[in-house]
């Protein structure tokens, strides 16, 4: 049986290669942190001082691999891990003065990563692409909630 479609292959080519492209990126800045990395920052940038198990959430990342991120990200002084004053049982993860002062340069590394993705497509493409891949999403989404790895 042939396969018509190769949506999910191209998908998962274009997450590999943009990986590459965007560290190689963040390298010329000076940026010593790996996009996964980014994506804990990122979520720190929108609201500081949340606890591990919110960070997990948001970053869907998985607890072992987001624990060595954080070790990663605490050794070179981006964030640090504080019991909760509230609540003792619960880590918050903080941002530094290093990870504030690094955030507009990632955040003009990202600009132009997203420049190279929409490079020569009009703002109703990018629209309807950016639209198909919430609904993929969301399918993705409803299939893992059943249940299905």
């Amino acid at each position: 049986m042939k396969i018509e479609s190769q949506g999910g292959f191209l998908l998962s080519k274009v997450h590999r290669l943009s990986g590459r492209v965007f560290t190689r990126m963040l390298k010329e800045h000076g940026i010593e942190i790996n996009p996964a990395q980014g994506r804990i920052l990122f979520v720190l940038w929108q609201e500081d001082a949340i606890p591990i198990r919110e960070l997990a959430t948001r970053t869907a990342l998985g607890k072992s691999t987001l624990t060595s991120m954080l070790d990663r990200l605490e050794e070179s002084e981006y964030i640090v891990r504080e019991r909760s004053e509230t609540d003792r049982r619960v880590i918050l993860v903080k941002r530094t003065d290093k990870d504030r002062a690094a955030q507009a340069a990632y955040e003009r590394v990202s600009q132009e990563m997203s420049d190279v993705y929409y490079r020569g497509l009009t703002k109703a493409e990018i629209g309807a692409f950016e639209r198909t891949l919430e609904r993929i999403l969301g399918n993705l989404a409803e299939q893992h909630g059943k249940g299905t790895p």
